[in-house]
């Protein structure tokens, strides 16, 4: 006797196939059962709802279900759980999106495993198969002349329409989300937890400025393994993934490995020898990794076309000439031999510079924001 699903809660995003989102955020919360093993049954079956209906010896035919996977489908538990997390969802004003619904991004049809269910917060954009959009990430001890480059390509990206995608970490992820955003563009930002629960907290500011997305239900806590497991949607989500910085053994290079698994650009910007946040991007670059230096680098590849100039600000002269300085980070000592202005006006100019978020100082370098 199959048990008949309760009708789903209205939702603040109605789904096309309201029934279909709830059959398969059931097949989600069903133990024994992952992305891929979820698909299998949609496929198999045509419909989540389908699969739910079926009998036991009719799935017994799926390919990889084994005995306990196949006891689980169907039990109650699963489907209470669904029900209930559509209706927190319509509360909290958090998308549900189901694969083979509408509004699932094609883009993730290039992982080997897209989630079955995900849940996202904020204007949702479209990801066609090959988007408008790239990843940026590194690492989260980024260095100051890393940071000022991730910020400027992730500002020229913006303004040339390019979707900056990134998983909101504290470094560059950091960085690239907040300077696409202050460019005027829109950003989005896959998540290690929840849309609901904002790791780390000092971010929470910026997240109100981003899509977030996430696949994992609303109050679940971020955990050490989510994030190599997210970084596969940032390389699904983007036409490329640029790594700014990172180790050999990072996150960074997770998603480098996952761009190239579906067939995507990886791009890497040269450090310096003998640091270990240069090591990952520079063994990419041996690899074949596009060396960007630019924006402008990504969109010649890509076929973008060209990224408009940066607004000029209307700056007082001396604060124009140390803006203009500033190519790569500098000791005050070694700014002043560059532009000849006396002590105190130089430190003045860069305390200006510093409050209009232009310029930062770290480790005694003077750097471009």
């Amino acid at each position: 006797m199959t048990r008949r699903a309760a009708p789903p809660a209205p939702e603040l995003f109605p789904s096309p196939d309201p029934a279909e989102l709830l059959a398969l955020l059931t097949l989600r919360f069903t133990p024994q059962l992952g992305p891929r093993r979820t698909e299998a049954l949609r496929r198999h079956f045509g419909t989540a709802r389908a699969a739910l209906g079926a009998s036991l010896a009719e799935r017994r035919a799926v390919p990889g279900l084994d005995a306990r996977s196949l006891a689980a489908i169907g039990t109650p538990k699963p489907a209470e759980q669904a029900q209930a997390e559509l209706e927190k969802a319509a509360g909290a004003g958090v998308r549900v999106l189901g694969r083979g619904l509408a509004g699932y991004p094609e883009a993730l049809d290039a992982l080997g495993d897209p989630p079955a269910v995900l849940w996202v917060r904020g204007e949702w954009p479209e990801f066609p198969a090959v988007p408008r959009a790239l990843g940026v990430v590194g690492t989260r001890a980024v260095s100051p002349s890393a940071r000022s480059l991730t910020r400027q390509i992730s500002a020229d990206l913006a303004r040339a329409g390019v979707l900056v995608v990134s998983g909101l970490a504290r470094g560059v992820d950091t960085e690239a989300h907040s300077a696409a955003v202050e460019a005027g563009g829109p950003s989005v930002a896959v998540l290690g937890s929840a849309v609901d629960h904002i790791y780390p907290s000092e971010n929470v500011p910026l997240s109100r400025q981003l899509t977030l997305v996430s696949e994992y239900p609303l109050g679940t806590p971020p955990a050490q393994h989510h994030f190599p497991t997210r970084n596969r949607l940032i390389a699904g989500l983007s036409a490329g993934s640029l790594i700014v910085e990172g180790e050999l053994k990072s996150g960074s290079m997770i998603t480098a490995t996952h761009a190239l698994d579906c067939g995507r650009t990886v791009f890497a910007v040269p450090g310096r020898a003998g640091d270990p946040r240069a090591a990952g991007p520079h063994r990419l670059l041996r690899e074949g990794a596009v060396l960007t230096e630019s924006a402008q680098d990504i969109l010649d590849e890509l076929g973008w076309g060209t990224a408009p100039a940066a607004p000029q600000r209307d700056l007082p002269p001396d604060q124009t000439r140390v803006l203009a300085s500033l190519t790569q980070p500098t000791t005050l000592d070694d700014l002043q031999t560059q532009v000849p202005l006396p002590l105190p006006d130089l430190q003045t100019a860069l305390v200006m510079l510093q409050l209009m978020g232009l310029v930062e100082e770290a480790g005694g370098r003077w750097a471009r924001r």
